[in-house]
């Protein structure tokens, strides 16, 4: 069976990221040609080609792809094993919840105030991702349960819990074709620009990036695009901009995630929280 070293695909997964030599060598704080070389070793031994290389480009061959997908939840795996280790005798650590900023709906506090009622509670410590990045920050053991948002983040490889079901709305400034429109439709969205979430791959060259909802307000304010979020993310709306719903939008379900093995009581009891306080906030909206 062929075998490939945790370094080795260090190196590997650094280059099919940047598809670049000398900046996933500086990423990896290595020589070049030590890159070089190590990429060479990996492709002999699995006796396939992993990148297409020429004077000006770098790219990734189908085995390449394969093995980026592959490998890096192989690297996640191993570093969370350490991470889930390092904790296990530590019967004080704090749980560590990640979510983007302003995504829980408005139900964190709730969330949390549900949680410290369990006689085994811990400390919660908040971390913030960035707007792609809370399942990798799951998978390779920085965090113990995220707020995710389906089907924006990728779940596979993670159990979860949805939290909320909501539509979704585009967001457009004030004075925009669609702002009087009771409802739309995706086909009315059509030729209008829409953001790119930094560190999605780009998909024509045209798609204006941003890093957080406060920047695509922004944006939007000045007229260089139009967003579709979840309605939860756009309350209250900004000054400026509207809120249409797009009626036939598939709904954006807020859950609570961990990883399929994670079986510590640590997490199961955070879980049974946020199922003890879904029914509660359901049974309140239903009175309402």
């Amino acid at each position: 069976m062929v075998e490939l070293e945790t370094r080795e695909l260090e190196y590997f997964i650094a280059l099919a990221d940047e598809l670049h030599f000398g900046r996933a060598a500086v990423r990896l704080s290595i020589a070049q040609p030590a890159l070089s070389k190590a990429i060479r070793r990996i492709e002999n031994r699995l006796g396939v080609p992993l990148f297409i290389r020429s004077s000006r480009h770098v790219e990734l061959t189908p085995a390449g792809k394969a093995l980026q997908e592959h490998g890096r939840h192989a690297l996640n795996a191993v570093s969370a094993a350490v991470r889930h280790a390092q904790r296990a005798d530590d019967g004080q650590a704090p749980l560590r919840l990640v979510l983007k900023p302003g995504g829980d709906a408005g139900l964190l506090s709730g969330l949390l105030a549900e949680y410290a009622q369990q006689p085994d509670a811990r400390q919660v410590d908040i971390l913030f991702s960035g707007p792609t990045d809370r399942a990798d920050f799951l998978r390779d053991g920085r965090a113990d349960v995220g707020l995710l948002y389906a089907p924006f983040d990728d779940l596979d490889g993670l159990a979860h819990e949805t939290l909320l079901t909501e539509d979704r709305v585009a967001v457009v400034p004030a004075g925009h074709r669609l702002a009087g429109h009771t409802s739309v439709r995706m086909s009315d969205l059509d030729g209008e620009p829409l953001p790119r979430w930094k560190g999605t791959p780009r998909s024509d060259g045209t798609d204006p990036e941003i890093a957080d909802v406060v920047q695509m307000f922004q944006m939007i304010t000045v007229g260089r695009m139009i967003g579709m979020l979840p309605r939860s993310l756009v309350e209250p709306v900004p000054a400026g901009l509207v809120r249409v719903p797009v009626a036939d939008a598939p709904p954006s379900r807020l859950v609570l995630a961990w990883t399929e093995q994670d079986r510590r009581p640590l997490v199961a009891s955070f879980v049974a929280a946020a199922l003890r306080q879904r029914r509660e906030y359901a049974q309140i909206t239903r009175t309402e």
